[in-house]
């Protein structure tokens, strides 16, 4: 399974729940995670997609950490089994 497959579950799913999974690219800001997931109720997460297996590398790690830091909530997937439940934490989240 490839890293675009999960992306687009990630994608067709938020929609489902009336979000919105926006390609987040930020030049001169390298690692920044792939998606950033906004749900209704605004409802946000940023997403590190992966290939099954697959780690972040060290520097997406450090801008993970970073984010977090900042109080953003970050989650990395490599399994389309994870997206469920990482959109119920996301949308059950204050």
């Amino acid at each position: 399974m490839l890293e675009k497959y999960i992306e687009k579950k990630l994608v067709a799913e938020v929609k489902k729940m009336g979000g919105i999974a926006a390609k987040f690219v930020s030049p001169g800001l390298d690692g920044m995670p792939d998606r950033l997931v906004l749900l209704p109720y605004g409802k946000m997460a940023f997403v590190e997609l992966k290939a099954p297996g697959k780690k972040p590398r060290l520097l997406q790690i450090r801008r993970i950490k970073q984010l977090q830091k900042l109080g953003f909530t970050c989650y990395v997937i490599d399994d389309v089994e994870q997206i469920g439940g990482i959109l119920g934490e996301i949308n059950n989240s204050l």
